[in-house]
C-alpha cells in the first residue's frame, strides 16, 4: 500500500505579481523552491489566505534571489499583489517511508523572507 503526504510546503508567500497573458502557472524563485525540493513543472496545491480560493497548478521558476511569487494565467484572477498564499505538493509513499517521512516546510515573512 502507499499513501499520498506533504512533501514541500511554502506558507504565507506572499504575491508579487500576476501576469494574466501567460498560459498557466505560478512562477517561484527557485531558491525558495530549493529550500522545500520543488521541481519545475511540479503539480502543486495552492490556497490563498486572502480569499479562500484553491487551486491546482505547477511550478515554474522566476528570478533567482528575486524571491518573486507571480500568479500567470488563469491563476491570476484568483488573487492579487500582497496576498498569501499557502503552496504545497504531495508525494506517494510505501508505508515504511511515510512512518520515517517529514514534509519540507518553510514560512516567509511580507517581503518572502525565509522566518523559519
Amino acid at each position: 500500500m502507499t499513501i499520498c503526504l506533504l512533501k514541500s510546503k511554502i506558507h504565507r508567500a506572499a504575491v508579487t505579481g500576476a501576469s494574466l497573458d501567460y498560459e498557466g502557472s505560478l512562477s517561484i524563485d527557485p531558491e525558495l523552491a530549493a529550500r522545500v525540493g520543488l521541481r519545475r513543472y511540479e503539480k502543486i496545491l495552492v490556497g490563498n489566505m486572502a480569499n479562500g480560493e484553491r487551486f491546482e497548478t505547477y511550478v515554474i521558476f522566476g528570478e533567482p534571489g528575486q524571491r518573486g511569487i507571480q500568479l500567470n494565467g488563469a491563476t491570476a484572477h484568483l488573487g492579487k499583489i500582497g496576498d498569501r498564499l499557502t503552496i504545497m505538493s504531495f508525494g506517494w509513499y510505501d508505508e515504511s517511508a511515510a512512518d520515517q517521512h517529514a514534509p519540507a516546510v518553510i514560512l516567509l515573512d511580507a517581503d518572502n523572507r525565509v522566518v523559519r
